[in-house]
């Protein structure tokens, strides 16, 4: 486990809802290749906060390297449309595109 994995849990002690600490937690899982747990992390964002809208991208992505097509799909649609309703159109056109790159 590397320091800024065990630096971000013990954050996480004192804020466990935290979106922004549980995401950058998931985004630490990646890099070291433990999708369980990065998976484990992004699904908690999305079950205390529909809205956090970088979750989706980045948990759609896990579930396609996963195989999990049909679920990214999903996840990507949630996503575009929780960023479409906080009119981050950013996040949308990311959304989108990875949406379309899979159903295409």
């Amino acid at each position: 486990m590397t320091d800024r994995i065990e630096k971000l849990q013990e954050f996480l002690k004192g804020t466990p809802g935290d979106c922004f600490l549980n995401h950058a937690l998931a985004l630490e899982y990646v890099k070291i290749g433990d999708e369980e747990s990065a998976r484990r992390y992004f699904e908690r964002n999305l079950n205390s906060d529909k809205s956090y809208v970088a979750t989706y991208y980045h948990l759609g992505k896990l579930l396609e390297r996963i195989g999990e097509q049909t679920t990214a799909i999903s996840i990507y649609e949630k996503g575009m449309e929780q960023a479409k309703a906080a009119k981050d159109m950013h996040s949308y056109s990311e959304l989108q595109a990875a949406y379309e790159d899979l159903v295409d």
